[in-house]
């Protein structure tokens, strides 16, 4: 039996049938064909997963997409304005914040939900606020002078 719900992605809605097994991540990718959001565990361990939902940081992979009727998600395509780059993608590339890339969407989706929470004050709380994002590359110099790069300018 299939649901009917209606979630708003990146400011546009969309009305969805959906098994209610489903989860938020693999509604995304496989329904609204937003692949930006990676599938890493699918336990909710690495944050490659990571979207905003109603302006809060969530692990997608261990959201079920019925429970969230009327939700607003934003994913790392709804960053970008006109073409621009976000601040923080820019701080990102600037900074070498990234090498494969894999993490990178849920890193960027978390680090603007540690900037607008108020937890980026320093190098050490940043740290702290995005341990829940793994990078099997090492590249956390970069991610942290990305995020505090972008909470000093916004």
């Amino acid at each position: 039996m299939l649901n009917r719900i209606m979630l708003i992605v990146n400011g546009q809605p969309h009305q969805l049938e959906l098994d209610p097994r489903q989860s938020l991540l693999d509604v995304l990718r496989e329904e609204l064909e937003l692949t930006g959001t990676k599938k890493g565990c699918n336990q909710g361990a690495c944050g490659a997963c990571t979207v905003l939902m109603n302006g809060r940081r969530v692990l997608s992979c261990l959201t079920l997409a019925v429970m969230q009727d009327g939700a607003e998600v934003n994913t790392i395509e709804g960053l970008t304005k006109g073409g621009k780059l976000h601040p923080l993608q820019a701080a990102f590339i600037e900074h070498d914040g990234l090498q494969c890339g894999y993490c990178t969407p849920g890193q960027i989706m978390s680090g603007l939900s540690c900037i607008a929470e108020g937890h980026a004050g320093s190098s050490e709380e940043i740290q702290f606020w995005m341990s829940g994002n793994i990078c099997r590359c090492g590249a956390y110099p970069g991610i942290v002078a990305a995020i505090a790069q972008t909470a000093w300018r916004i």
